[in-house]
């Protein structure tokens, strides 16, 4: 077999600016004192993130909202969202969203 030097620095490249983003921060963050009112902030970030990830996938067709589009998806989300909001346990909630909706599908 022979070794390609382009694909492995291409392989090499891409885990450098993998790793920096992720190593960068990290380093930097651990060195300050961040004040409470930050941490609190910072708290907020996944929710947040999530929420905008949740929202685009179930609410938007083409770049449109699009309710009709996207029911089976919200009539899923809905049990979903009760037993992460009451369980708290990601297994659950990803068993819950992908047997419901397997169920859907199934009977619609």
């Amino acid at each position: 077999m022979e070794i390609n030097w382009y694909i492995i620095s291409v392989i090499i490249g891409s885990a450098i600016v993998t790793f920096i983003p992720r190593v960068l921060p990290l380093v930097v963050l651990s060195k300050l004192e961040i004040p409470e009112w930050g941490i609190n902030w910072l708290k907020h970030v996944p929710v947040a993130v999530m929420a905008a990830l949740l929202a685009s996938e179930l609410l938007l067709h083409d770049n449109k909202i699009a309710l009709q589009a996207n029911s089976l998806s919200i009539i899923t989300a809905i049990p979903t969202l009760l037993v992460a909001i009451y369980t708290k346990s990601l297994l659950g909630t990803v068993l819950v969203g992908v047997s419901t909706l397997m169920i859907f599908r199934y009977l619609l």
